[in-house]
């Protein structure tokens, strides 16, 4: 009985041609919503951070204590940049000697995960 009341509905649903009626535009523009709120929640403050990052590591210098993807502390104590057209260009290729303890590590620009600058006091040899 209830199922009989239910079918002419139905049936006249899928009997009239598919129109995208009002309901289908909603739901195309919530879906188009969630995506510009996907964007902003997740994408874009990634983006941020990166060219943030790499900002940082292309300004890296000498006496900087880095950590590298692999967890290694150390101090940077040598730079060796790219050189193009006669300039040296930082380049995320770039090989940096670290100091940690009483090794010597060559790492690459982009394998550094961290970048802490050392105050002008740490720098001087006071302590911090």
């Amino acid at each position: 009985m209830i199922v009989h009341s239910l079918l002419p509905p139905f049936a006249a649903q899928t009997a009239s041609p598919a129109t995208g009626g009002p309901g289908f535009g909603i739901f195309i523009a919530e879906i188009a919503l969630l995506i510009v709120a996907f964007y902003f929640v997740l994408a874009r403050p990634q983006q941020k951070k990166r060219k943030q990052q790499e900002q940082t590591l292309r300004s890296l210098r000498k006496g900087d204590e880095v950590v590298t993807a692999g967890g290694i502390v150390g101090e940077v104590i040598h730079i060796k940049e790219t050189i193009k057209e006669g300039t040296p260009e930082p380049t995320m290729e770039d090989r940096i000697t670290i100091k940690s303890g009483e090794s010597r590590i060559v790492v690459e620009r982009g394998r550094i995960a961290s970048v802490t600058r050392k105050t002008a006091d740490t720098a001087a040899g006071g302590t911090a």
